[in-house]
């Protein structure tokens, strides 16, 4: 970490300490302990921002709660979709409520949506009761922002446009002992004409791989076994770096490191995609068989004005290398239906790119107007009724392809990371093969975090029933 950094994190930890003392002076005051509660959208950055959040939120001294009526809320949205805006606004309909029974209660909103200017000013007109918003790049200022908070009767109000500085080295509280997400890089520079990521997050800024060894050395240090590398585009990691390093040789680095079992990392931009990366993977006992590669769209002509700089035939010809060198690999995308333009003709070269491609699933959504994107504004955008049809129809495809691919794995005993207890069934432990697909078994708590050997007995699309072998 660079000087200035470990600097900015050392005031921080101050910061922490003083308000901590506050936080410790209202609870006497109020005679038990304050609590608080985190309610995340979206990605797997996101996820990894709140495990930061809580963390500096228990240092500070409250105490984690299951349910919206706390002493502290803290909402970290996402704008990707506008469905995703909607739900934080019906989420403030009724944390005003939980407010006028309990008026010292904080409220404070952070993440994505909240780079948006619109967004903004409208929670300054219609949510008065809100005390706190911050966006994607200072949440390592929580504490600093409920200091002020507590000093003053207005909202406090702390958007950046960008960062410079990569603050990690703050108290962090993890979902799973065994598991963790590692932040290797922020923003994005590819700017795909439907996205509002880059006008959110920034541009590109690649962490040192000794910030990120040394992070992930300390996990293993405490039990961790598997790794999530993060990024927007993690191929193209390291590139904005005074020495670059590229994303192969960070996993090349990273499989080094002693007591680490598994290697994970999303997203993969197919553009950035490169040799040697397949090379690293190929070659890899720790990488997990496990490929997220969006494609979006399988028609060139729609690919072109979503900017993602690849056609159909360079992607199809990308994945055949990727089968031809792992032939175990499982591969998982992205697709958007409805684009603004999309045709017939477009959404069956889609269809074409699911069945050649063979996803073992597909994450699919519809595609979704965001202001300030160059999509936002073009012509033939596709009525609800005709992109909610193809939808359907692609789910169809993806379900069939996805147990074709699954059904060919029933009959193995495979290694499972055992990650919890299922909700479906409380005799049965969840655990993830290194392809990412779930299997559920019988057995015991004593397993949750430890590897073991499971016999897939039988296929349900896009999870195994299993039992130890």
């Amino acid at each position: 970490m660079i000087e200035r950094e470990q600097a900015e994190a050392n005031r921080q930890m101050q910061m922490i300490e003083t308000c901590r003392e506050r936080i410790r002076q209202k609870s006497k005051k109020m005679g038990r302990p304050l609590t608080y509660h985190i309610s995340t959208f979206g990605c797997q950055m996101n996820f990894k921002d709140s495990e930061k959040l809580a963390g500096i939120l228990e240092r500070l001294g409250y105490l984690a709660v299951e349910t919206e009526e706390a002493d502290f809320v803290l909402l970290n949205t996402c704008t990707v979709r506008e469905n995703a805006n909607q739900k934080v606004y019906g989420h403030l309909g009724q944390l005003k409520s939980y407010k006028k029974k309990n008026p010292d209660m904080m409220i404070a909103l952070c993440g994505c949506m909240m780079q948006e200017q619109q967004v903004v000013t409208r929670i300054k007109e219609r949510y008065r009761f809100v005390d706190i918003i911050f966006g994607t790049h200072n949440i390592y200022k929580l504490a600093e922002l409920i200091n002020n908070r507590l000093s003053s009767d207005a909202m406090i109000i702390d958007i950046w446009n960008d960062a410079k500085e990569i603050v990690e080295d703050l108290p962090t509280v993890r979902k799973f002992s065994f598991k963790a997400g590692v932040n290797i890089m922020f923003g994005c520079n590819n700017f795909c004409s439907y996205c509002i990521v880059p006008y959110v997050r920034g541009r590109e800024r690649s962490r040192e791989p000794e910030d990120i060894i040394k992070e992930i050395q300390q996990l293993v240090s405490e039990g961790v076994v598997e790794v999530m590398l993060l990024g927007q585009n993690v191929n193209s990691y390291g590139k904005n770096l005074e020495h670059p390093v590229s994303f192969a040789q960070l996993l090349q680095k990273v499989e080094e490191i002693p007591g680490l079992k598994r290697i994970r990392f999303m997203t993969s931009h197919p553009k950035d995609l490169s040799e040697e990366l397949i090379q690293v993977m190929k070659h890899s006992d720790k990488i997990c068989r496990h490929l997220h590669l969006p494609i979006q769209s399988g028609s060139t002509r729609l690919l072109d004005k979503m900017n993602r700089r690849y056609t159909k035939e360079q992607y199809l010809m990308l994945v055949e290398r990727l089968r031809t060198a792992i032939p175990d690999l499982s591969l998982t995308t992205d697709i958007i239906v409805g684009f603004p333009g999309e045709t017939e003709e477009d959404f069956l070269e889609t269809i074409d790119v699911v069945k050649k491609a063979e996803y073992d699933s597909a994450y699919t959504f519809l595609y979704s107007k965001r202001t300030g994107t160059p999509a936002a504004v073009m012509e033939d955008q596709i009525p609800e009724a005709v992109a909610k049809e193809r939808f359907l129809r692609l789910l169809s495809v993806v379900a069939e392809t996805s147990a074709k691919r699954t059904a060919a794995l029933v009959g193995q005993t495979v290694e499972v990371l055992v990650e919890e207890r299922s909700e479906q069934d409380a005799s049965m432990v969840t655990g993830r093969l290194s392809n990412n697909l779930l299997v559920h078994f019988i057995g015991e708590d004593t397993l949750i975090g430890s590897l073991q050997n499971v016999h897939l007995d039988e296929s349900r699309g896009f999870y195994f029933l299993g039992s130890l072998a």
